[in-house]
């Protein structure tokens, strides 16, 4: 019998990059982020996002489409910006519509399926100033918003992210305070957090009357919660306890509409009924949680990474962006398949200055999907975070993510190794044995039996 040569995906399989429009387009002043930059210690050493990676030149952004293309990836995920698309509240920029359309049609023309999220942190000034998703209003302006954009981008684009990851604009905007508006309010928080989703079931019901042929989820956060002490029963119950608040609830709300607590007291809400035609995973890393009573305000629960793990690169605050577990991908899935709707990874990725860990961190996560998929999840596509490093928020340049390095002098990209993993793992439409075999040999007799 044949040796078997690669861990094949689903035919259809989409390879993508995940981007973002505040962080890539550069050189728009208009959004509460724009201001946000501007405030003293917000930002790591002061930085600003400037002019990105300069993706609102359209020659710049298809030059980086044609790399993505040249990689083998036939998708690409990107969003559009409020901002610069309603620049006042009911005025609309036609130019700035017209040069998304551009954009688009770019990524067709290699061959790169768009995937649009249409809310990806970023508010207009003009919504921040009337209380941004605080403002019950907020689900009209962004129906308003979506509406135009599907008028305009409908005939070129049918797969939509509604919104990118609601908990962590919640949770860093209104809990932790390091993203715009500042606030440290758990209340707050998750009312924003159970706003968003309400906009959410709205918005997916908006575009399938607009558009009959759309594919339309969310992009959800997910950290894999897992006991500091396996054999703890107050860890365990910790663990789970943080689990149904940062994923369970999010996940229930948008498949069965009903809003659990801390999001409601469990009543059903309509509009959120089957409100996803996909899940959309964003899964960086796994978490431990132990019961500590003396945190009442965090559930009794204390988090931390696996100090005996491999850890990421620092962030702004000092501790590390993560704990590298490609078996949480697997763990991540495996929950989320529970939901019964098919699942892409929207965003995966690791912080990784020298390139020395991210070749291994794809082979190794995606070895991790493969392995679901054999156990009947339905997942469909894989967006890595990023395809050029980029402006990382409040991390400003410091976490690179991307397969290529920039010169924010010249403007000038280069290639990283793990780019040509990622490339070679595309184009087999799976992860070969040979790369496995020259990043990650430890790991080869876990997926290829000998």
């Amino acid at each position: 019998m044949a040796r078997a040569s690669v861990l094949k995906m689903p035919d259809g399989f989409l390879w993508g990059a995940a981007t973002a429009a505040h962080q890539n387009e550069g050189d728009n002043y208009n959004n509460q982020w724009a201001t946000w930059e501007e405030q003293p210690s917000r930002i790591l050493g002061g930085a600003r996002c400037g002019s990105a990676t300069r993706w609102w030149d359209l020659d710049v952004a298809a030059a980086d489409f044609d790399r993505a293309a040249e990689l083998g990836l036939n998708s690409l995920r990107l969003s559009v910006e409020w901002s610069r698309i309603e620049p006042e509240p009911g005025v609309f920029n036609a130019g700035a519509l017209y040069q998304y359309g551009q954009m688009i049609a770019l990524l067709r023309e290699r061959g790169l399926r768009p995937l649009v999220t249409l809310h990806h942190f970023t508010d207009p000034l003009w919504l921040a100033g009337e209380g941004g998703w605080e403002n019950p209003h907020v689900g009209d302006y962004f129906a308003r918003f979506v509406t135009r954009v599907i008028e305009a981008l409908g005939d070129q684009v049918t797969f939509w992210c509604t919104i990118n990851e609601p908990i962590v604009y919640a949770y860093s905007g209104y809990m932790v305070g390091n993203f715009p508006p500042g606030v440290k309010d758990p209340v707050r928080a998750f009312n924003v957090l159970r706003r968003m989703l309400l906009v959410h079931g709205r918005i997916y019901r908006l575009i399938h009357s607009l558009q009959n042929n759309a594919e339309v989820g969310l992009a959800h956060n997910m950290q894999v919660m897992l006991p500091a002490n396996p054999d703890s029963t107050a860890d365990r119950r910790s663990a789970a306890t943080v689990d149904h608040v940062a994923n369970r609830s999010v996940y229930t709300a948008m498949t069965s509409g009903r809003l659990l607590p801390p999001l409601g007291f469990g009543q059903q809400v309509p509009q959120l009924i089957d409100a996803c035609d996909y899940i959309g995973l964003n899964y960086y890393t796994t978490v431990r949680v132990a019961f500590d009573p003396r945190l009442a305000n965090l559930m009794l629960a204390r988090l931390a990474f696996d100090p005996s793990g491999e850890l990421s690169d620092n962030t702004f605050s000092g501790g590390p962006y993560g704990e590298i577990n490609p078996h949480g991908l697997y763990l991540a899935l495996k929950q989320v398949a529970a939901y019964g709707k098919p699942i892409y990874i929207t965003e995966n990725g690791v912080p990784d200055h020298d390139d020395d860990v991210r070749p291994r961190f794809i082979a190794t996560h995606l070895a991790e999907a493969w392995r679901a998929i054999q156990e009947g999840v339905d997942l469909r596509g894989y967006y890595h975070w990023t395809l050029v490093d980029n402006f990382e928020w409040c991390e400003a340049w410091q976490l690179k993510f991307g397969l290529f390095e920039i010169d924010h002098q010249t403007g000038a990209r280069s290639p990283k190794a793990s780019a040509g993993v990622y490339g070679r793992i595309a184009q087999s439409n799976g992860v070969p044995r040979s790369v496995l075999e020259k990043i990650a040999p430890l790991t080869v007799a876990d997926y290829f039996p000998s």
